[in-house]
């Protein structure tokens, strides 16, 4: 029963990638395509979270820790771009 609702939860977090996808694809504007990243790489840390889970290493939550810490020095780069501190 538990697998069930990790497998489920893997299908909602692939849909939210895919909308997420979507958006920075056709975003009208750079902040909609910054924010669409933003939710995807949010999207992947918590799917590496539930595969650390799965396959019982944590080694891969050091992992997800380091690239939420670089995604989150991007978003901050990026944005001190869009506002022309760069």
């Amino acid at each position: 029963m538990d697998n069930i609702v990790i497998y489920i939860s893997i299908a909602m977090l692939m849909a939210t990638l895919l909308a997420g996808l979507i958006r920075f694809v056709k975003g009208p504007s750079v902040v909609d395509r910054v924010v669409a990243f933003d939710s995807m790489t949010v999207t992947s840390l918590v799917m590496i979270g539930v595969i650390a889970f799965l396959s019982n290493r944590a080694i891969y939550l050091d992992v997800a820790v380091v690239y939420g810490f670089l995604s989150f020095l991007g978003v901050v780069i990026v944005a001190k771009y869009i506002q022309g501190g760069l």
